[in-house]
Parts: structure tokens; sequence; C-alpha cells
């Protein structure tokens, strides 16, 4: 049997920085794994949408795919706004929603690449401070993961981590460059975009960064984040039992890994803010 289709979904951006930079990671990914079909969508803003994907695939006699969220946390979207969209799908495919990509180790090695790349090196560490700034969300358990992926960060050798929210939470990014200004120890202050493209919200980090001695790249389509699709693909592909088009309509009971849920039926997730 040949192996599900990697459909990666993106949000979209009305910025044209965003589908390239998508586009960029998703072949940088089928280059890892050559012989894998590998598809990109967008649930808004952007082209082919989702529906039309599906749609096309099915028509060529697709009957398996993995449907990837490009999301950081288990937001909004990745909770209703996907599961509704894939419940859509024509009657033939079977489909598996993977996991969303963080928090992840190489989520945070993609964050010091950037910083290195910056002009920061390992030496300097144990005496800068990082904001790590995300996009933002009203969902409590998807502010909570920012936060830990902030302390995770800091345990590899940083003097500290700050997280902070370019929308729909607080601090934003120019308040955390001020905290730790005035941290003891922190000589330099970097601020490290916790996001995968550009956009709207990335600019409004980098406008809060102005105060900063140091302003990462977005993740981009960095090897890491290529490999971390691929895991989250393989962890998906093995999963049991992909839905199909009528367990799809029936399905009320939360979201496992490997399974398509309606959003309804986990109401304490809110809208995930997004460029």
């Amino acid at each position: 049997m040949s192996a599900p289709v990697l459909l990666v979904i993106a949000h979209g951006s009305r910025d044209p920085r965003h589908a390239a930079t998508v586009q960029a990671l998703v072949r940088r990914a089928g280059l890892l794994r050559p012989g894998l079909r590998v598809e990109t969508a967008f649930l808004d803003f952007n082209l082919p949408s989702v529906t039309g994907v599906l749609d096309r695939l099915a028509a060529e006699g697709v009957r398996e795919v993995v449907a990837l969220p490009l999301l950081l946390t288990r937001a909004f979207h990745a909770k209703a706004d996907i599961p509704a969209v894939l419940r859509q799908a024509p009657a033939a495919l079977r489909i598996r929603q993977a996991e969303v990509l963080g928090p992840s180790p190489l989520l945070l090695a993609t964050v010091e690449r950037r910083l290195y790349e910056a002009g920061l090196t390992p030496a300097d560490k144990s005496s800068t401070g990082v904001v790590l700034a995300s996009a933002g969300s009203t969902d409590p358990e998807a502010i909570a993961v920012i936060a830990e992926t902030a302390r995770e960060l800091r345990n590899t050798g940083w003097c500290s981590v700050r997280p902070a929210f370019a929308s729909a939470s607080l601090p934003r990014t120019e308040e955390a460059v001020r905290a730790l200004r005035a941290e003891p120890g922190v000589r330099r202050v970097a601020v490290a975009p916790y996001v995968i493209a550009p956009g709207r919200l990335p600019d409004r980090i980098a406008a809060g960064a102005a105060g900063a001695d140091v302003l990462a790249e977005v993740l981009g389509p960095s090897p890491e984040l290529a490999r971390l699709l691929l895991e989250r693909y393989g962890a998906a592909a093995q999963a049991p039992r992909p839905l199909s088009a009528s367990a799809r309509a029936n399905e009320a009971a939360p979201a496992s890994p490997g399974s398509v849920a309606t959003g309804a039926s986990n109401p304490s997730y809110s809208r995930y803010i997004s460029a």
C-alpha cells in the first residue's frame, strides 16, 4: 500500500510572504522524504483551499490522507476549524489529523538557530535575556504551552526567557523587553519570534522589538521544523483507524492523537489569533 498523502494545513495570510514561507517549508520537508506526496492547503486568504485539495485528491484516486495543522499550539484552529473542514471531505477519503507542532525540542532548536543567525553565539547565552514572542491566543491552555516553552528554552542556558504576545494576551513584546532590561545579569536582550511565517502579527512583534539588541527571524523553513513535520506525519500515519466520512460526521468524543473530532466537543478552546 502507498503511504498516506501528507496534507499540511496552514492558516493563510494576506501577506504574500506567509504563503511563500509555508511553501518553502513544505518543499523542504518533502525533500527529506523522497517519494512521499506532500500537499499544502490554507484555511483562509490563500489558495489552494483545504476542500479544494481534498476534492482533487479524491478525484485522483487517493484514499488516505494525514492532515497536519501547521500550528504551534492546540487552540481554536486545531480543535474546531480544521476538524470542521475535514468533515466536508469526499466520502472516499480516510483522514487522520496529526498533532500540532508544539511543544517539541525541534522547535527550541529552531529558535536557537534563528538567534545564532541573528548574531548571538552559545557564549552569549548566560548574559542574554530572550523574549519568546508568539502571535497570541485567548485560550489559556495555549498560553500555558507558550509559558512552558519559554521555561524549557531558559533551561538550555539563556540568562532569562520571558514569553510575550502580539495579540489577545499580555505582555506585549516591548513590555517583555523592558522587563528583561531590569533583570540582574541580563547584558543584552534578544527577541525570538515564535511564529512560523511572516505576516501582520510577526510585523507587530518586530515593531515591539525596537528596544532590543537582537531581533531573530521567524521560524520559517528551518531543517528542524521540516523534520518536525515528518515526525508528526509519521506518528499520525501509524495511528489506527483513520476516519471515514461517516465516522467524521458522527464523531462526538474529544479528539485524541490521530483522530478527527468536532470542535464543539471541546468548548474550552477559543480562537487562536494568527496573521
